[in-house]
């Protein structure tokens, strides 16, 4: 036997109320979370490029080296910033997760030029 409609018993549920903005937060949070992995993911390569080729031991390659531990340290950051931004309560002011969003944005864009400039390197060394 079927289970009954809701408003058979003359009660209507009340559809759910999705708040736009908490939606939004979280996906921007998701956005940079993928952004950070992916950065590092590319770091990595790099960096394991680096050793396979025997830059890494010339004094270009260790700067380039030294580039991607930058990066690296920037990527943690980035990560540590998320994870405030995570623990921010609802009622917390606007201002404060903009803040710290910006500065995850702010490190992103150095580790991407670091790594760029790494990738360029790399790619004439072949």
């Amino acid at each position: 036997m079927a289970a009954p409609h809701p408003r058979a018993h003359g009660r209507a549920t009340a559809p759910a109320v999705v708040d736009l903005s908490l939606a939004r937060d979280a996906r921007r949070l998701r956005d940079f979370q993928t952004r950070c992995r992916t950065v590092d993911e590319v770091n990595r390569k790099a960096l394991a490029r680096l050793f396979q080729t025997g830059l890494i031991y010339t004094r270009h390659g260790a700067r380039l080296g030294r580039e991607l531990l930058l990066a690296h340290q920037h990527l943690l950051r980035v990560s540590d910033l998320l994870a405030r931004i995570a623990e921010l309560p609802e009622s917390a002011p606007a201002a404060d997760g903009a803040a710290l969003y910006g500065e995850a944005q702010t490190l992103l864009t150095r580790t991407a030029e670091l790594t760029a400039r790494c990738g360029e390197a790399l790619s004439r060394e072949r």
